[in-house]
């Protein structure tokens, strides 16, 4: 079958490689219909990943048809249409239990897919621990509307649910990419007083504003002083870093007022510093760290219920054999692209 390798540093490139197959009862086959690009993809890409094995093929965001099940899979069964979640997970470790998914203590734990073993840039992909990591896609919703759930909606999901957003509050989100815009699709549903944010991508910018037209936008160079003049008490109440840059992990602290929570979302690419002088007496909660996706079922019932809707965000299709030209378009944020579905 025909796949999207991480072949060393700087290179990916198609490889011909078997199906896979059952190696665990618990997994299933699963015959991928869409995949998708991440900015963590990038990541690998550019060596930012260090648990990444090379030779393994790419893509953690997919959606399917159940091929085939192991003998103790129960949840899903053959022809059965699923999201995938980008964690794998156990669901019987200390940290499963607690629902800590991206925390779990089994070898294939965690971020796994795409990453440590074979991920679903591919026409088939073996999920481990099928029972926790597929989801039913409901009858009335298309391969399109669930593509985002097993990733970037989940992380928006997980981040608004860690950010204890009230009807109260100005939240600002640093970064209005797809995992930026996915967390401002999952805040709406928390009714905030005020959501502002902070992109510097005039195209981006101009995506938040057709789309979401009660939300304010602005650039970093003016997030501070827009932030302080748009709320009530010397900052934002709750701050989502969701861009990755040393200057937006500063501007998300700097924005946020006395006891607010900053909640940490990006993935970045070298150590941060945290100015503890600087913020003294300030009493900040920071909360931080991977997704964690044991949310997916409730968020396709949300997409069900047509309360969120993820698919205006997919702005570009090819097939799977021509995705190192969506590669090229979106790492390099070409086209206005927001995300890119990969028919397989």
């Amino acid at each position: 079958m025909l796949t999207y390798t991480y072949k060393s540093k700087g290179v990916f490139n198609f490889q011909e490689k078997p199906k896979p197959e059952i190696l665990h009862e618990r997994d299933a086959i699963v015959k991928v219909t869409l995949a998708s690009v991440c900015s963590s993809d990038i990541h690998i890409k550019h060596g930012s990943v260090p648990r990444a094995v090379e030779g393994i093929t790419v893509g953690h965001e997919m959606v399917g048809i159940v091929e085939e099940t192991g003998s103790a899979v129960t949840h899903v069964k053959k022809g059965d249409r699923v999201t995938v979640n980008v964690e794998t997970f156990c669901g019987d470790c200390f940290f499963c239990k607690k629902g800590f998914v991206n925390n779990c203590t089994d070898k294939n734990g965690g971020w796994a897919l795409g990453c440590r073993i074979d991920g679903g840039q591919a026409e088939y992909v073996r999920v481990p621990f099928a029972d926790q990591g597929l989801n039913k896609i409901p009858d009335t919703v298309t391969d399109r509307q669930a593509l985002l759930v097993g990733d970037v909606l989940a992380t928006g999901f997980w981040a608004t649910r860690i950010s204890e957003i009230t009807e109260d509050d100005t939240v600002l989100i640093i970064g209005a990419g797809p995992t930026g815009i996915c967390t401002l699709l999952c805040i709406e549903l928390r009714n905030p007083k005020k959501i502002i944010v902070c992109e510097t991508d005039p195209n981006r910018i101009e995506f938040v504003n057709k789309n979401y037209p009660d939300v304010l936008t602005v650039t970093p160079d003016k997030c501070l002083d827009f932030v302080m003049s748009q709320s009530d008490n010397g900052g934002a109440d709750v701050v989502l870093e969701v861009a990755g840059a040393d200057s937006t992990f500063r501007l998300a602290y700097e924005c946020a007022r006395p006891n607010a929570i900053v909640t940490v979302v990006a993935l970045y690419d070298k150590p941060q510093t945290l100015p503890l002088p600087d913020m003294y007496g300030k009493n900040l909660t920071f909360k931080t760290g991977g997704v964690d996706g044991c949310d997916c079922d409730e968020v396709l019932k949300l997409i069900e219920a047509g309360k969120i809707n993820t698919e205006p965000l997919i702005t570009h299709t090819f097939p799977l054999n021509e995705i190192d030209k969506a590669y090229h378009i979106f790492e390099n944020k070409l086209d206005k692209v927001i995300k890119i579905a990969i028919e397989c």
